[in-house]
């Protein structure tokens, strides 16, 4: 027992740049309550470029962004107005329907910027898709991190190596930013229904199976194992609690209902969801 599953990521273009996505998959549709995980970059953005994600909706979900190089400026229809800057967490709790964009500041636009990160979206637990919309930010300072020889912890949500995170989440969550040094190891318990190392830089051998950058190892149920840098490694582990009623994903909603997602479709097709105070663009509902 060690490694039950290696996914490797498929490139996907979002129109102007392109991330690897791992999540959903064929064979893997959720690792707890991650329904959804894209690996932007690195991407060089020249001077005058930028990130540009015009307004978009989403519902029974939470947004996750946490960048390892590069900020982006959140806004939504909230009202909130964000930077995120590398180490920072942005929760934004979608529930009954929330809009935002993602954009590159003005100063990082203005000479040019590397830009590297997670995105990832999880899904709202039975009960509380339909929850206030809300938005969370904790910068990178107030998270917990764990030191050791060679490995640098840090959990961006849930509980992990003895360390609680201070985003709120609504089911049992695990998300650690791990830097292990080429040699160092890492233990990881046995402590979640799902647990998956994503390899955003370096090498790594998990149990004997080796892991490169956009694969995303999911690790056997019931029991620990040990993590091995083969090259210094950037790795996001992830998972918790599995969801006792699936999800269905289409687009940019997550439901455990059809029919919700219907009427979501049909809302933003009609102009229905609250704007984003400031902009006035929007992508638009895609082709079936």
């Amino acid at each position: 027992m060690g490694v039950d599953q290696v996914i490797t990521a498929r490139r996907r273009d979002l129109g102007g740049f392109s991330v690897r996505r791992v999540l959903p998959d064929s064979s893997a549709r959720m690792i707890g309550p991650f329904i959804f995980f894209d690996h932007l970059g690195p991407l060089t953005l020249a001077a005058g470029a930028g990130l540009d994600v015009r307004p978009h909706p989403h519902i029974a979900l939470a947004t996750v962004t946490y960048l390892f190089s590069g900020s982006i400026v959140h806004r939504d229809s909230l009202g909130s107005v964000q930077r995120i800057n590398p180490g920072d967490v942005n929760w934004m709790t979608a529930g009954s329907g929330i809009v935002h964009s993602e954009r590159s500041p003005e100063d990082e636009r203005s000479r040019g910027v590397v830009a590297h990160g997670i995105q990832s979206w999880v899904a709202l637990p039975d009960g509380r898709e339909e929850d206030a919309p809300d938005f969370q930010h904790h910068a990178c300072a107030s998270l917990p991190c764990v030191s050791s020889p060679g490995v640098e912890l840090r959990v961006i949500a849930g509980e992990a190596f003895g360390r609680r995170s201070p985003v709120r989440v609504l089911w049992p969550t695990l998300y650690v930013d791990m830097h292990v040094a080429a040699g160092a190891r890492v233990e990881i318990g046995a402590h979640y229904a799902d647990q998956a190392c994503y390899v955003a830089e370096g090498e790594i051998d998990v149990a004997g199976v080796r892991g490169a950058v956009g694969e995303l190892l999911i690790l056997a149920g019931g029991a620990a194992v040990t993590l091995a840098a083969v090259r210094s490694a950037r790795v996001i582990l992830l998972g918790g609690e599995r969801f006792a009623t699936p999800r269905l994903i289409w687009w940019n909603f997550v439901s455990s209902s059809r029919e919700r997602i219907d009427r979501a479709r049909r809302q933003w097709a009609a102009g229905g969801f609250a704007p984003v105070p400031g902009e006035s663009e929007f992508i638009p509902l895609p082709a079936e």
